[in-house]
């Protein structure tokens, strides 16, 4: 099984997965835009870099932030990934935008060759915080600003209660921690970086979800992308039943709920 948490979960389950890489990236887009909104609008003639970007990621926000004189690299160990995020691109003429599968642990990429380097939602998953960070660092140009999005996940809750989908993300949690990951990776974000003599900024943001909201259902999407995990965890008919039971309380037509808390932290080299 690959070390990387949800690596491969594309070539298994293809769309399903696909699609919810992709709402995730739509959902917190603007969340993003107003980050680069603060750590400065215009990067016109920049090269930017979005690790681990799947289908989506920061690619359309780096793209209009880089401009027609920018470049941005989209770089991803998953090819099916980068092969929806080609489909993305060409579909918006993102024009300034190409895409690399590399692996950040033994990465190709030119040393100290962006002005901005960004991954979110890496460390919870891959649980090697300290070797990540160190393969970010090492691409950025003196000067660069790194980025980093990871979630604190006390925030992640539904109204009324929805005792069966909150299992499901304590399962979820748990399966993360067997990996070495933490799904609450968020929270150290700003010790992470003081560490490496940087000054991090932080922001944070919650997102309401009404009823109907399909990242409602990003519970479910995860589990489906992990069940191998979950089932040494649980046994596998006790898991459906859960699983079941999740997907009627939160297909419940006046269901709301909010995400898991997206912790932004950046600095500048």
């Amino acid at each position: 099984m690959s070390d990387y948490l949800l690596a491969g979960q594309a070539g298994q389950s293809t769309e399903m997965e696909l699609d919810r890489l992709l709402l995730q990236s739509e959902v917190w887009e603007p969340a993003g835009r107003r980050l680069l909104e603060q750590i400065g609008p215009d990067g016109h003639g920049r090269r930017a870099l979005d690790v681990g970007c799947g289908a989506l990621g920061w690619l359309r926000l780096l793209s209009a932030w880089a401009g027609d004189t920018g470049s941005v690299l989209g770089s991803d160990v998953d090819k099916v990934l980068l092969e929806r995020a080609a489909g993305v691109a060409e579909r918006d003429r993102l024009l300034n935008v190409r895409l690399l599968v590399d692996d950040l642990f033994t990465t190709k990429l030119e040393r100290r060759g962006f002005d901005l380097v960004h991954a979110r939602l890496m460390l919870a998953p891959l649980g090697r915080a300290e070797e990540q960070l160190t393969s970010h660092l090492s691409l950025l140009a003196p000067g660069g600003v790194l980025v980093l999005e990871e979630p604190d996940c006390h925030s992640w809750r539904f109204e009324a209660p929805a005792p069966a989908a909150q299992r499901v993300l304590e399962l979820l949690a748990e399966a993360f921690r067997a990996s070495g990951g933490d799904m609450d990776a968020g929270r150290g974000l700003p010790e992470l970086l003081h560490a490496r003599g940087l000054t991090p900024r932080v922001r944070t943001e919650v997102l309401e979800l009404p009823p109907n909201h399909p990242y409602l259902r990003m519970p479910l999407a995860l589990a489906a992308g992990l069940r191998d995990r979950l089932v040494a965890l649980t046994d596998p008919g006790e898991l459906d039943a859960l699983l079941a039971e999740a997907e009627s309380e939160l297909t419940t037509p006046q269901r709301r709920g909010t995400t898991f808390t997206l912790v932004q932290c950046w600095a500048r080299v």
